[in-house]
């Protein structure tokens, strides 16, 4: 099913309103997914959290709210971007292939580090949880695999 884009609208918005990048084609998930292997001398690429947002009630109460959260960390990572389940299709589809060995799961929340998947947040994960426990789950992840951000002079 694809939900009319007057619909899901205000909860794109609900990402793309803190800095979250849409990737709303195929050809938008492998520019940013496909390119993050870094450059040959660096040590590490950059990391990317892909969201795949949901019309459901555990992504409007959970998981968006989770990800508001867990944004205010000061150390998360360098990409963040978001496909929309129910509504971009082949960019959620392409997403979702980047997060293998898991099956399709909406809402969900995938960190990968150098072009391999390091954690996932699955829907099972996120039900079972409120707001504030899955923004804890994302900032630890966010601690073990994301870089501290550059100190200023």
């Amino acid at each position: 099913m694809t939900y009319p884009e007057f619909f899901v609208a205000p909860m794109r918005q609900e990402l793309t309103s803190l800095g979250v990048r849409e990737l709303r084609t195929a050809s938008d998930v492998d520019a940013v997914l496909g390119r993050q292997l870094g450059q040959p001398g660096d040590q590490q690429g950059p990391t990317v959290m892909v969201v795949v947002n949901s019309v459901c009630g555990c992504a409007a109460g959970k998981a968006r709210p989770g990800v508001a959260m867990a944004l205010q960390h000061q150390t998360k990572p360098e990409i963040v971007a978001t496909v929309f389940a129910g509504a971009d299709i082949e960019a959620t589809d392409r997403a979702r292939g980047y997060f293998a060995p898991f099956p399709p799961s909406s809402p969900s929340v995938g960190l990968l580090r150098d072009g391999k998947l390091v954690f996932m947040l699955q829907r099972s994960d996120i039900e079972n949880r409120d707001a504030r426990q899955i923004a804890e789950r994302l900032t630890a992840a966010f601690d073990q695999f994301c870089e501290l951000p550059a100190r200023s002079g």
